[in-house]
């Protein structure tokens, strides 16, 4: 029988299995993780002939490598980085057909922050509630790459679609970020709430796949005290003392007691995934304020 698996050469700074998350589970604590930058992820399958659920290989700025025990069609996406087959250049962002044996490496991201690695059938990890994603916060799914371990592939769909092109913008000069308002925005002053919207932020250099952290200018309280714990959904703007926005991405905690300023819609969310550490970063608000009671419970 064919060995359909590859083994991690180079694990890279960052390296996870990733797949569209497992929704619906907040009630039991558990995030929905998944790919961060989801349409990079979806086109990486399309281009190697596999559903959009399939399990992608997640990178984090420095790429990984790993090697093909079985012959097998594989796509690298999302991040502009130099894609190799046994150190030989191959293209980015089209399919590959590689050879049993043979290294493919996704090497350090030139733009952008996250590389998505997609294999014929997909990665076949066991999944834990409908998902094969790995979770930082809650530690479900399997474990971020290391060094020599051994992921089994999934039998192929069909063939590849291929691509005559394949779009990409690249990371933008700014991370822009529409949000609508609330629903504890009534917590902030009118000047803090003009800070959102016109101070100089950027992305901190302690973001990660729980939360895009900003740096730059707090933004003042109206009140002190905290909320009871609440929940919280993907893409909610929540303000901690520091007075700096915190914006929750995938694997982001489901309940918290800071108060959310605003929460920006999910189809802004993918740039995120790719801002760098600098990247200045600006709040656009697309709604009005909530209205919602000022006062601390």
């Amino acid at each position: 029988m064919t060995d359909r698996a590859l083994s991690v050469v180079r694990a890279g700074a960052l390296t996870t299995v990733q797949d569209l998350g497992r929704p619906g589970h907040a009630h039991l604590g558990v995030p929905r993780s998944g790919a961060l930058d989801e349409p990079a992820h979806r086109l990486a399958n399309r281009l190697v002939g596999n559903p959009a659920s399939a399990a992608t290989l997640e990178t984090t700025l420095t790429g990984c490598a790993v090697r093909l025990r079985a012959a097998t069609t594989v796509a690298v996406t999302g991040a502009a980085c130099p894609v190799t087959v046994d150190g030989r250049p191959v293209p980015w962002g089209a399919p590959l057909h590689v050879l049993a044996g043979a290294v493919l490496e996704a090497g350090p991201a030139t733009h952008g922050v996250r590389c998505y690695l997609a294999f014929a059938g997909g990665i076949a990890t066991e999944p834990v509630l409908g998902s094969r994603a790995a979770d930082l916060l809650s530690g479900l799914g399997p474990d971020p790459l290391a060094d020599h371990a051994v992921l089994p592939l999934g039998v192929p769909y069909g063939p590849s679609v291929g691509a005559d092109a394949v779009p990409h913008a690249g990371p933008a000069a700014e991370l822009v970020l529409p949000f609508l308002p609330g629903p504890r925005d009534a917590w902030f002053t009118a000047d803090g709430l003009r800070t959102l919207t016109t101070g100089r932020f950027r992305v901190s250099a302690a973001t990660n796949r729980i939360g895009l952290r900003t740096e730059g200018p707090a933004l003042e309280r109206a009140q002190d005290g905290e909320l009871p714990s609440e929940g919280m959904p993907l893409g909610a703007l929540q303000v901690p003392p520091n007075g700096l926005p915190v914006l929750f991405l995938h694997d982001h905690p489901t309940t918290g007691g800071y108060p959310v300023v605003g929460v920006v819609p999910e189809r802004f969310l993918a740039p995120a995934a790719q801002a760098a550490p600098g990247t200045p970063v600006r709040f656009v608000r697309i709604g009005r304020r909530s209205g919602r009671s000022t006062h601390a419970r």
